[in-house]
């Protein structure tokens, strides 16, 4: 039987990850064998830099951590190595960064995710890997929002100038 200090520390882990996926908007679940170290540092480094926190976790801790949530379902998975990627803001880097890996690296496969608490599918997870991240979003929004004020202004100009053209003319003359 496990002391008293090791079963404390096994319920904080669980508190924390239950807290970590509570306050996330998106997560991802992969199983991590045959990634290799070189590998793993820059996967670990391109989750930090999109703001994805990612951790090695064992499957009975996350179960418990998931246990009577909507998240309960993916209990199913929790076999062999599982690694969590989770992220408070941004719903797509998750899926984007580790989709890319688990193409790259064969046995480096997505488990499963969530998007605000529910239970995703992979195919769900895969298109939004391809979605762009959040900044190329939303430089595409205000580029459609700013097109038709640019073409606005490039028609008052066009007047005014046609107008400072022919106003000019008769002075010449």
């Amino acid at each position: 039987m496990p002391s008293a200090s090791v079963l404390e520390q096994k319920k904080q882990v669980v508190a924390q990850v239950a807290d970590r996926i509570s306050k996330s908007v998106a997560g991802v679940i992969v199983e991590y064998k045959g990634i290799t170290v070189a590998d793993d540092t820059a996967m670990r480094k391109e989750l930090r830099e999109a703001g994805v926190e990612y951790t090695v976790v064992k499957n009975t801790l996350l179960g418990l951590a998931i246990k009577d949530t909507n998240l309960e379902s993916m209990t199913s998975v929790l076999e062999g190595t599982t690694a969590i990627a989770t992220s408070n803001e941004d719903y797509v880097a998750a899926a984007r960064v580790l989709n890319k890996y688990a193409e790259k690296i064969e046995s480096f496969n997505i488990k499963s995710g969530y998007l605000d608490g529910e239970v995703i599918s992979l195919d769900k997870i895969k298109e939004l890997a391809t979605l762009p991240s959040r900044e190329v979003l939303l430089s595409m929004v205000a580029n459609v929002f700013s097109a038709p004020i640019a073409s606005f202004a490039r028609a008052v100009q066009a007047i005014a100038d046609k107008n400072s053209e022919g106003a000019e003319a008769p002075a010449e003359a």
